[in-house]
């Protein structure tokens, strides 16, 4: 039986069961043994049963040294975390660069490339020993550098996902009852014994054993799979369960837990080592690795015609010798065309991109917890926020009310000295019908400028009026709340209210006090009294409630939350319904205390956010739970109502509902409306009324919700057994038409542009289901609860609209920064493979070498996404409206550019490929024309071989020029390089005209080169150079993707980018002076240095011109998906 004489199972779970007695001669040493066998996985029996062994709560609190009404102290704090470790979770170990190194060779093409190199190199050894082995080495090298920087690039991606891990609990908070107070902490922090106060909607930080708490329900999927909520009770479950969520509190304000598993010792730690999550790709991501695949193909197509085109060439170009080694040379330049032409770059940059954003967007107050939301953001077209601490300060304050019965203006609030009324009743429902505290202090001790609320912001408000009045809310918990006796029922948003029973109230003489507030039109109306002046009650007339009605809309115009407060008393627990546990009787015969006027002053920043928003062509929807005027003051003061749209109410609405012709006029002009008559739409109604609404007033989760599938389509029944789960007891073929949200198929007949990108804000457990319908889930990060920012994809760390608004810039800027990396890396692609394969076909040697078109390749991919994709936005990218989910990534501007470029570059370089020798004269010429050059069938090669017997016979020192004589004999042909080995350097004006003047077709132009025996590199090499150059000046070029000609703006802010040029600058002046037989360049003059810097600069003035060309100057209209504001 309990106090008052009742009694019942429930009772009894409210209490600690303090009449348990610890067994004697028990060890009250407290082990990590101990610990263990109470949180065995999967063994809630077994977990009870040793529990009960030791005493069950109290003995496991005695071993602790713990009072759990006060907590431990900063001296018991230290030494359980010396002696069980902190609440810290092991990692798995993150792969070392020299795992992801291997697993970098793990790619088909580069597979090939090393086989291929390695022929290379053996045949090349055997050819010619001297240097046969340096281009398959220098293959070799370049394919370990491309290895080196995708290890390096993985490592930094997987590297950002856990800083990304870290990020987010580092701004997790829980409520820990320490000295006597209760304080935030971060759950690292925690130590076993530890008291935690858990409310609805908080993650369960460490393993624990309840003590305090009726009615608690946990969801334990996400360590145990279980879907269903489990109750929690003293007899049969008391454990929580780190990771896991508290989705109800039942009848209490929170639920209280000791802290029995912490860190690796927890059931969540002894796994998570095992569960590291992996990064997967963003939905850009996917879409550019489509592009790869097709840009693949067409570089895998360009790759064998140039390697038949080769093969050709042995024939036609080199009479069929040495096969094997141009067959080689062939194979190696075709797969090098194919990694050339794989663009593995486009994927790296939006890693690059995305890693960079998030990084930056979190020191504005966005912390990513999905990478996609980052780029999705960019292109929404709807957001859909709270008002409360996110367009307000969530700051509170109670400036003017009714009490008793007579109104309070604004200025004569702040005087007020509080009546016998305000101190007992309305006092008694400010302190035990919430659950806030205010913390004073930080985590470090230092004071705050004003108490924190920690909490409710609304609560907050009451008690710090409580606190303000001189009246100490903690007190009156302790001396009139006990969690053993009272009921608890939080704030339920169908019925607009929360509720306290106090079963033993010591004042007065009823013994049973039910408190209530809540929405203060809602509250009237289950109002039969007031409570006048002396706070006896009063009889509620329908002028006394017109009265207040009229109160309510005065201050709810001056954007006022009103409230209302009310109580209602019981003589005795037999005097009140039976089922007062589960379902409080706080419908009707309420006696009205008060209704209160709180102010939220708006954020500063809101209503230039607001307007940066809708000029972005994103619409702004405030979505709220006040009633339609506040809703409204506060929507035309924030800038979100634009126009003189209708209001429609609930009363409206009845009017009209039955009168089709006059709703369909009325919904496509509604700017606001309530909740409930939106949920009673049908789905062409609510169409009707998105297309200009902004005010969502009175409005429920699930009203969010029912908005968010509209705009966006997720979520939709995509069947009949869908609908008819949605919609139980209702008829398919004659009702799916009647009802939201809808179905697919009706909803997408009517939007063959896809739907809506939808952002929505949400901060309490019931929003879940509309941040995860949404694309972008935008949770809070001081108000949120646990189970909405795991529901969302973005947490905004300071709960500011504005940061909603920086989120799009960045993601805008993630989307243009991917397209200006791919009009770059285009350009590049197309010049290289059609420069290979025109020279190929024209019987060069390839004009980039395997060597020269990977380094090209490392431009493009990781320098050119580095440079690229990290410049930073710019405000104009809010000038623009959104994209649409489909549009293409290279818009017909960046195809103009691509073009214009490509084309220059094209024909600059064919032409040092083919009239080179022109322009620069012989002291280059076409790299081993003269070294290869053959003269074929020589006259005179009887006599020759003659002479060079002659000449072994005679002088010693004439041997070797005899010896080569002799060797012509063997050879069908003779070569410039011939004359050389014969007449040597001094007197080949004599051994010329002796030997070589009569030979027919002998090319005296050759003459001066034919003493080198080494490749000529340096027409190829200016070609290169060129070449580079190009891409470094049309790197600037790309800066700009469409008609702007300032490709300069913020050129200074670009520090990534500049970084990247000077590197590459140095780079290529390294590789084409020191590269030689590797790479196959040479030195060149200063001279062709500042010709190859021109040519290449010249990007820039074709690029200044091509943006005023009148050819796809202009974006498709159709690429874009927002909003005109209505005005």
């Amino acid at each position: 039986m309990d106090s008052n004489g009742s009694g019942g199972k429930l009772d009894n779970e409210r209490s600690v069961g303090m009449a348990q007695v610890i067994p004697s001669g028990t060890n009250l040493e407290l082990t990590q043994d101990i610990l263990d066998s109470l949180n065995v996985a999967q063994a809630s029996d077994d977990n009870m049963k040793n529990l009960a062994d030791i005493g069950g709560i109290e003995g496991l609190c005695a071993r602790m040294s713990l009072n759990t009404k006060t907590g431990l102290t900063d001296a018991q704090v230290e030494a359980y975390r010396e002696r069980f470790g902190p609440n810290v979770f092991p990692e798995k170990p993150m792969k070392s660069f020299l795992q992801l190194f291997i697993e970098a060779f793990d790619d088909t093409t580069l597979i090939i490339l090393i086989v291929a190199a390695f022929v290379s190199l053996i045949v090349g050894s055997y050819e010619d020993p001297n240097k046969g082995w340096i281009e398959g080495m220098a293959i070799l090298v370049a394919v370990l550098l491309v290895s080196v920087v995708t290890a390096l690039n993985d490592y930094q991606k997987e590297k950002q996902f856990r800083d990304l891990e870290k990020n987010s609990e580092a701004l997790e908070r829980c409520s820990v009852i320490r000295n006597g107070e209760m304080i935030r902490i971060n759950p690292d922090m925690l130590v076993v014994g530890d008291v935690v106060s858990l409310k609805s909607g908080d993650g369960i930080p460490a393993d624990g054993v309840l003590f305090e708490g009726s009615g608690v329900k946990c969801n334990e999927s996400a360590l145990t799979g279980e879907p269903d909520d489990l109750k929690k009770d003293f007899f049969k479950d008391p454990f929580f369960l780190s990771s896991c969520e508290v989705t109800d509190t039942g009848t209490s304000g929170d639920a209280k837990v000791v802290c029995i598993g912490i860190g690796k010792e927890s059931q969540w730690g002894k796994i998570k080592a095992n569960l590291t999550s992996e990064a997967s790709n963003t939905p850009l991501q996917d879409k550019l690795d489509d592009m790869v695949e097709l840009i693949g193909k067409g570089g895998g197509g360009a790759a064998v015609l140039t390697f038949i085109a080769l093969i050709a060439m042995i024939w036609l170009k080199h009479g069929g010798k040495e096969p094997w080694t141009h067959v080689i040379e062939a194979f190696i330049i075709a797969v090098t065309i194919v990694v050339v032409a794989i663009p593995e770059g486009l994927p790296l940059a939006v890693t690059i991109s995305l890693s960079y954003s998030s990084g930056q967007m979190l020191r504005e107050g966005n912390l990513i917890r999905q990478l996609q939301a980052c780029e999705t953001m960019g292109n929404a077209t709807n957001i859909c926020t709270d008002k409360t601490g996110t367009l307000t300060e969530n700051r509170m304050t109670i400036v003017e009310g009714m009490f008793g019965g007579v109104h309070i203006s604004q200025e004569a609030f702040e005087s007020t000295n509080p009546t016998a009324l305000m101190k007992g009743d309305f006092a008694y429902n400010c302190a035990l019908n919430s659950n806030v505290f205010l913390q004073d202090k930080d985590e470090t001790g230092k004071a705050y400028d004003r108490p924190k609320v920690v909490g409710s912001a609304t609560e907050g408000a009451m008690v710090l009026l409580l606190r303000k009045w001189g009246i100490d809310y903690q007190a009156l918990r302790d001396t009139y709340f006990s969690t053993s006796r009272d009921m608890q029922f939080p704030f339920n948003s169908t019925k607009k209210r929360s509720t306290v029973i106090l079963c033993d109230f010591p004042e007065g003489g009823d013994k049973v006090k039910l408190l209530c507030k809540g929405a203060s039109e809602v509250i009237l109306e289950d109002c039969a009294y007031y409570a006048d002046e002396n706070g006896d009650a009063q009889k509620l007339t329908p002028e006394k409630k017109a009265e207040f009605l009229s109160l309510i809309d005065q201050m709810a115009g001056r954007a006022l939350r009103t409230l209302a407060i009310a109580h209602k008393n019981y003589k005795d627990l037999n005097k009140i319904p039976a089922d007062y546990r589960t379902d409080p009787p706080d419908g009707s015969d309420l006696v009205l205390d008060a209704i209160v006027g709180i102010i939220d002053p708006l954020r500063s920043d809101v209503k230039e956010a607001v307007k940066t928003a809708q000029g972005a062509g994103v619409m702004v929807r405030m979505v709220t739970g006040d009633n339609i005027i506040t809703a409204r003051a506060i929507a035309e003061q924030c800038g979100i109502l634009t126009g003189s749209g209708e209001t429609l109410t609930k009363e409206k609405f009845e009017q009209i509902k039955n009168d089709p012709a006059a709703l369909d006029k009325l919904l496509p002009n509604v700017a606001a409306i309530e909740g409930p008559v939106y949920r009673n739409l049908t789905p062409a109604q609510a169409d009707l009324v998105l297309g200009r609404v902004q005010v969502m007033a009175r409005s429920s989760p699930d009203d969010k919700y029912l908005m968010v599938t509209r705009l966006n389509g997720h979520g939709l029944p995509s069947n009949q057994k869908e609908w008819e789960t949605l919609h139980p007891g209702r008829d398919y073929a004659t009702e799916k038409d009647k009802f939201l949200p809808g179905y697919k198929d009706e909803w997408k007949a009517t939007r063959p542009n896809g739907g809506q990108v939808v952002g929505v804000t949400g901060d309490g457990t019931n929003d879940a289901p509309a941040l995860k319908a949404s694309d972008v889930g935008l949770s809070m990060g001081i108000t949120g609860t646990k189970v909405a920012q795991n529901a969302s994809d973005v947490v905004i760390t300071d709960d500011k609209f504005s940061s909603i608004v920086r989120a799009i810039l960045w993601g805008r800027s993630v989307y243009d920064n991917i397209r200006r990396f791919l009009q770059f890396q285009l350009t590049v692609n197309v010049v290289a493979l059609l420069l290979v394969f025109i020279g190929s076909v024209a019987g060069f040697p390839p004009p980039l070498n395997a060597v020269m078109m990977l380094w090209v390749n490392l431009i493009m991919d990781t320098m050119g996404a580095l440079a690229l994709g990290t410049e930073k936005p710019t405000p104009v990218l809010l000038l623009r409206q959104p994209y649409l989910r489909d549009a293409p990534l290279v818009s017909k501007p960046m195809w103009r550019n691509i073009l214009f470029q490509s084309a220059y570059q094209l024909v600059l370089l064919l032409v040092l490929l083919f009239m080179g020798t022109d322009f620069f004269g012989n002291e280059f010429l076409r790299g081993d024309y003269c070294l290869n050059w053959e003269v074929g069938n020589p006259n005179k090669l009887k006599d020759i071989t003659t002479l060079g017997t002659e000449i072994m016979a005679g002088s010693s020192n004439s041997t070797e020029t005899g010896m080569a004589l002799n060797q012509l004999w063997y050879y069908p042909d003779t070569k410039c390089g011939d004359f050389y080995k014969i007449c040597g350097e001094s007197n080949n004006g004599v051994c010329y005209q002796n030997l070589f003047a009569d030979i027919s077709h002998f090319e005296d132009d050759c003459l001066e080169n034919c003493a080198k025996t080494d490749y000529d590199y340096r027409h190829f090499t200016i070609i290169f150079n060129a070449f580079v150059w190009c891409q470094i000046f049309n790197e600037f070029n790309a800066r700009q993707i469409k008609n702007d000609p300032n490709i300069l703006a913020g050129i200074t802010g670009s520090k990534m980018f500049l970084f990247v040029i000077i590197v590459t600058v140095l780079f290529q002046i390294f590789i084409v002076e020191v590269g030689g037989d590797w790479v196959r360049t040479t030195h060149i003059k200063f001279e062709y240095w500042i010709w190859s810097i021109i040519m290449g600069f010249f990007s820039i003035p074709i690029g200044f011109i091509m943006r005023f060309c009148p050819i796809w100057n202009e974006e498709d209209e159709d690429s874009f998906f927002g909003y005109v504001m209505p005005s």
